[in-house]
């Protein structure tokens, strides 16, 4: 069935050109303070919202393997910005984050077009968007989860064209997408039961067609073969690799995440329990509700339950699809909550997204009814919806001075601060425990201090088998001991040499130096700002001449 199948819904769009120019605008705005605020170079461990940065930009510079799921077409993606001329591998990565962000909002931008028809409304709600703390906390550091509302807003776009347009290679194309999503970030997956509902909803004949339906399997199996990536990469021993999928259970823990969940009970002994844990149920359901309703203005949270109740009345499919998307990405933080993972605000991500979709649904009905109001009355009908846009964006833009400064990372220097001061003050041959820090960076891409032993013992939210260590990749469990504090690391360490810790570990892991001198170690600040520690054993500080 190739002819459009919807021709009244076509008949409500405006002009194309009036909304590229709008479209370009949102994006092209947005990208701008993206750019502005963005983390200047290399990035850190810092909780709760960056905690693989600086393993990321090692990682997609190195063609490395990530953290589960691996991330494959991230890596792909971007390492192409870390090889870009004249730029630092880092920055590079962080400019990706801005780039994926552009480009969702643009995308998000038609969706919103193509919902409410209304070139002001799309604007007003895909910029509400655009500028979320959460969602601009992430354009401006190298991570993940700019590329993953890309991948839904490109998705769900292609799937109303294939509605509004009744042309098959639409539908094909989404399948595609639907595979290539999923080799990113598994909440993807929320949109393969919803692209099905959608379909059964607008045509259920489509699934009778057993020849489209082949071609479909067949494309969204081409969209997984990103993932192949992770097992090649790792039979060519990448420099960095966080979870060797070399056997077919490696692998599929890896791609499943199933391996954040089959932590064994001395394993969740022996590791600090995330203060969400502790604060008990109804504590983490009041910190969820926060976030989800704290997110936009009051007004725009109301013009949004505008857009979802006009949208379910009015288009039933398209409900059906955003429903599934928006419920399914609440259940899965709700998952993440109740372990207690910290950072489970930036899987909100998604909803917020597809609420900024409804906030332009809401507000572009609202604005139909102030022209049926004044239906009779031109220059009525003109100002009073003048003053409604004004007033939206108004609301919007009133609190961008004070996101600016809580999103600019333009003057955080930390991570090569931190680089700096190890390569200036570790001694000759040392260890230096640190947990997911800049120092793999200064490894592997910036190949500095070479001499220096890199060693990871502390927690992770999912089983590792292994640990990665410098120079050594393929690592050994917990550095060949059981303990994550780093004690034990340090004391096998400090046989052979200088042993360091970064001074954030004593903050950021809950590492107390009290164990460490109770260990027998003192630890000692060496250089400026504290970013670095030496850990003395006792014996030997003593023995020392005066």
């Amino acid at each position: 069935m190739e002819e459009g199948h919807n021709p009244q819904r076509r008949e409500r769009y405006p002009g194309r050109w009036g909304a590229w120019a709008a479209g370009a605008g949102v994006s092209i705005f947005s990208f701008a303070l993206y750019l502005k605020t963005l983390a200047p170079s290399v990035l850190y461990y810092d909780r709760p919202i960056a905690f693989d940065s600086a393993m990321l930009q090692a990682e997609a510079a190195a063609l490395g393997i990530g953290h589960p799921t691996g991330y494959p077409t991230y890596m792909m993606l971007t390492h192409l910005f870390t090889i870009l001329p004249g730029v630092e591998p880092a920055h590079g990565a962080n400019v990706a984050s801005a780039v994926y962000a552009a480009l969702a909002v643009a995308a998000l931008f038609a969706v919103a077009l193509r919902l409410c028809g209304n070139i002001v409304a799309a604007a007003v709600g895909t910029l509400a968007f655009a500028l979320s703390g959460t969602f601009w906390s992430q354009a401006v550091i190298a991570e993940v989860y700019t590329l993953n509302v890309l991948f839904l807003s490109i998705t769900t776009l292609v799937l109303l064209v294939w509605r509004d347009t009744g042309k098959d290679r639409y539908l094909l194309l989404a399948a595609f997408l639907c595979g290539l999503s999923l080799t990113h970030h598994l909440t993807s997956g929320l949109l393969i039961p919803a692209g099905l509902l959608f379909v059964l909803a607008v045509e259920r004949r489509k699934f009778l067609e057993g020849w489209l339906l082949l071609k479909g399997i067949g494309l969204f199996l081409v969209g997984l073969l990103s993932l192949l990536y992770l097992p090649i990469r790792a039979f060519m021993n990448a420099s960095l690799d966080e979870t060797h999928p070399t056997t077919i259970g490696r692998f599929m823990l890896l791609v499943t995440g199933w391996s954040y969940a089959i932590a064994t009970p001395a394993e969740k002994a022996r590791c600090a329990v995330s203060p969400l844990v502790s604060e008990g149920f109804g504590a983490r359901i009041q910190l969820f509700a926060g976030h989800l309703l704290g997110e936009f203005a009051v007004v725009l949270m109301l013009i949004g339950a505008v857009g979802m109740i006009a949208l379910i009345l009015a288009d039933v499919p398209v409900a059906i699809l955003l429903g599934t998307l928006f419920f399914g990405c609440l259940i899965h933080v709700g998952f993440y909550l109740e372990r207690g993972i910290e950072d489970f605000t930036v899987f909100l991500i998604p909803a917020y997204a597809l609420f900024g979709v409804c906030i332009s649904i809401g507000f572009g009905f609202l604005m139909r009814r102030v022209k049926l109001f004044a239906a009779d009355h031109t220059v009525l009908r003109r100002i009073s919806t003048a003053i409604l846009a004004a007033l939206a964006f108004a609301i919007i833009l009133v609190g961008l001075p004070g996101e600016y400064a809580r999103q600019d990372r333009s003057n955080d220097t930390e991570g090569g601060r931190t680089i700096a001061a190890v390569v200036r003050n570790a001694g000759p041959n040392a260890t230096i425990l640190h947990h997911r820090s800049p120092l793999w960076y200064m490894a592997v891409v910036e190949k500095k201090r070479q001499d220096i032993k890199l060693a990871d013992p502390f927690c992770t939210s999912w089983t590792r088998f292994d640990d990665i260590t410098w120079p050594d990749p393929s690592g050994a469990s917990r550095y060949g001991t059981p303990d994550p504090t780093g004690v034990a690391t340090a004391r096998k360490a400090a046989k052979s040499g200088p042993v360091y810790i970064l001074g954030r570990e004593f903050e950021q892991q809950k590492v107390s130096i009290e164990r460490f001198r109770e260990a027998g170690f003192l630890a000692v600040p060496v250089g400026d700002g504290r970013l670095l520690y030496e850990l003395v054993p006792i014996e030997k500080r003593s023995s020392s001449p005066r």
